[in-house]
């Protein structure tokens, strides 16, 4: 879990904000880890592809270069992945969910606070995910959390819709 805040500012329409939370996948190699990775994998297949040119099998070159790029490739894809992120805000009047995908594609869900009910499989297991429904309506987020993550994420969030459904102007 990227950021988890609990903080006690306003929403857009003037009641307090109980919880404020942006979720976003889990990256373990940063961009300046990402440029000293992807300097040693170059350097390494250029220095074979020399050794293999001296020794006569010089298509061996291309395909080395071939290597590396399809290895940068497949890290732009995930870091591309990564931009997927989920903003899940609650005050006294709903439950606002937003999730924001890599292609820029925004969609926003809101639930009423007194009736949304949390689920979460307690212990969790690699296959739980963690839903909030109401009226008939589910929705599954943070799906790129671990485990762990998510019945965190879900005993706060329990708690942020309990102090919002019981403040004086709830409903």
């Amino acid at each position: 879990m990227s950021s988890q805040t609990e903080i006690s500012a306003e929403t857009p329409g003037g009641g307090p904000l109980y919880f404020d939370a942006v979720l976003r996948p889990h990256r373990s190699l940063g961009p300046t880890g990402f440029v000293i990775l992807m300097s040693a994998i170059c350097g390494v297949s250029f220095a074979y592809g020399v050794v293999f040119i001296m020794i006569g099998a010089w298509p061996i070159f291309g395909f080395l270069g071939l290597d590396a790029l399809l290895i940068y490739i497949a890290f732009r894809l995930s870091y591309r992945s990564g931009r997927l992120h989920e903003t899940v805000q609650v005050s006294d009047r709903d439950l606002r969910i937003t999730r924001v995908h890599p292609n820029g594609k925004v969609q926003s869900w809101r639930f009423n606070p007194y009736w949304v009910r949390v689920h979460m499989d307690d212990p969790p297991e690699h296959h739980s995910m963690l839903t909030v429904s109401s009226h008939g309506r589910q929705l599954a987020i943070g799906s790129f959390l671990t485990p762990e993550e998510r019945l965190d994420f879900s005993k706060a969030l329990k708690a942020s819709l309990q102090r919002a459904a019981g403040s004086p102007s709830g409903n």
